[in-house]
């Protein structure tokens, strides 16, 4: 199975070439460093299986996968990340990847996933698309996510009311809400669980 690597951490890409080329029925035909870079070499050395990192320079992974999908759609994708949260797992689903493992993740699951993704199948982590697709809709409303961002990057009750044009009172009360709807035990609290979520603008 012939396998593309973006990663732009040398050392993390090197790490993942020697394990992967380990086993007898993967092969590392390809590293990019860059998410621009992807496409065109993946169109040059036709891998079944790509494998993205989510943060790339030039393009990150999610796009450069979609972009991907349309250009060689025999090549899967499978993102790896660092990033465990629901939010970030709904987006690879949106755009289609076959496969999103964590970087934390056994080895051995990484070529157990290459497979798959090269069969033809999916390679998701269950836990996290469970949390994914289960509980974790977002229970804000625009103006309350909005309200949660400036109190995020530290703005008070009164900056917060004279961007938006509301009264000091309304932020307060809109915080109250914010701070009830997500269970939260402070507003602190409350951003990290949004920022977790993905449900900050």
């Amino acid at each position: 199975m012939r396998i593309l690597i973006a990663e732009d951490m040398n050392m993390v890409r090197g790490a993942l070439v020697a394990l992967l080329n380990l086993q007898d029925d993967l092969e590392v035909v390809c590293e990019v460093e860059r998410g621009d870079q992807i496409v065109d070499m993946a169109l040059k050395h036709r891998p079944e299986v790509a494998i993205i990192d989510i943060d790339l320079p030039g393009v990150d992974g999610l796009s450069a996968a979609t972009q991907l999908r349309e250009r060689l759609p025999e090549c899967g994708a499978l993102i790896l990340t660092s990033l465990g949260r629901p939010g970030t797992l709904r987006r690879a689903l949106e755009a289609r990847v076959s496969g999103y493992l964590l970087k934390d993740a056994p080895s051995a699951e990484l070529a157990t996933a290459v497979r798959r993704v090269a069969a033809g199948q999916r390679a998701f982590d269950p836990e996290l698309a469970l949390a994914a697709w289960g509980e974790f809709e977002n229970p804000l409303t625009d103006r309350e996510a909005q309200v949660l961002r400036l109190t995020a990057e530290g703005a008070e009750a009164r900056e917060i009311a004279s961007v938006l044009r509301l009264s000091a009172g309304t932020v307060r009360n809109y915080l109250t809400t914010i701070v009830t709807k997500l269970n939260a035990r402070n507003r602190v609290d409350a951003i990290r669980i949004a920022r977790d979520a993905d449900w900050l603008p």
